[in-house]
């Protein structure tokens, strides 16, 4: 079944193109199922490319999913128009007498601020308050599941010294957990990031490290209570996303170093691979099943989850 989004999103031609399949509202409602309901929460300055991503790895499933996007309201993003905002992306205010099966928070290029220096910091509690709620399972890439960590076990940040920047190997820690079915024992992942989560904070006995990597950390958490998801690093990413940042801050004469494991040969005139993309459809496929398995058919009706 293909992945549900608004009729007239931008994002729907990309996705298209790439043969992703795409259903119209009007269709996927005549259909007797009940589809899953995701949630995008999309801190990233550039939608459009965050919409693509996901919506890439999500429309996979053969499963019909219903992508709903999510902005904050306290802050307004610079790079993304306020009427595109208006038309395609709701509020905590509009969704929330609703549930989701799956809330999804992205990364923001705001790490390095102390998370209650963040604008919007107060409105993202509530979100993940709400979450608890209303929404049967969570899923946090980078920054969000920094916040998610944060909020609901006080996991602290940490500034590092050099920013880590390239694709890092990881090693599988749990290879019996349902979500890493067909992964090797070793893949790789992109990272972008000036902080880290240190495994020794991680001393909740909830939290199960999947995946860490010997030079860039610890790179994906689970909740073995919720069985939610917490993956430090990027493998929704495409294959140039790590060029364009080098290229954009190289350009504007910032102190920037060539990614690691990423241009062959380390010529930055040379096309970066997409190594990783097999590992992202296969996560995302063994999430989403596993949530389709997990989540009661009712919920929101008469579920209540215990967080």
């Amino acid at each position: 079944m293909p992945i549900k989004i608004p009729d007239n999103l931008p994002a729907r031609e990309s996705l298209l193109s790439e043969a992703v399949d795409v259903i119209n509202s009007s269709y996927a409602e005549r259909q007797d199922i009940r589809p899953l309901k995701f949630l995008l929460l999309n801190l990233m300055p550039k939608k459009v490319p965050t919409e693509i991503q996901f919506a890439r790895l999500i429309g996979a499933s053969p499963l019909q999913i219903e992508l709903t996007l999510m902005t904050t309201k306290s802050y307004q993003p610079k790079n993304t128009n306020q009427d595109y905002l208006i038309q395609f992306y709701k509020t905590l205010d509009d969704i929330k007498h609703l549930f989701f099966d799956v809330l999804i928070v992205t990364g923001a290029p705001i790490e390095t601020l102390p998370f209650k220096d963040v604008n919007y910091w107060d409105e993202l509690c509530e979100i993940i308050t709400w979450s608890k709620s209303n929404v049967f399972r969570r899923l946090g890439i980078c920054w969000g599941s920094q916040v998610f960590l944060k909020i609901f076990y006080d996991v602290e940040k940490h500034i590092l010294k050099n920013k880590l920047f390239g694709v890092y190997d990881h090693q599988l820690l749990e290879n019996n957990d349902r979500l890493l079915q067909g992964f090797t024992n070793r893949f790789p992942m992109p990272v972008s990031r000036f902080t880290e989560t240190r495994k020794k904070d991680l001393n909740d006995e909830d939290l199960e490290i999947l995946a860490e990597s010997t030079l860039s950390g610890i790179g994906m958490v689970r909740s073995r209570r919720t069985k939610d998801l917490y993956i430090l690093n990027h493998l929704e990413y495409d294959a140039e996303t790590l060029k364009d940042e080098y290229l954009r801050d190289k350009n504007e004469n910032l102190n920037i170093s060539l990614p690691e494991n990423y241009f062959p040969d380390n010529d930055d005139q040379k096309l970066p691979i997409n190594r990783w993309r097999p590992y992202a459809f296969l996560l995302f496929s063994n999430f989403i099943n596993e949530v389709y398995q997990d989540v009661p058919f009712d919920f929101g009706k008469t579920t209540k989850l215990d967080m």
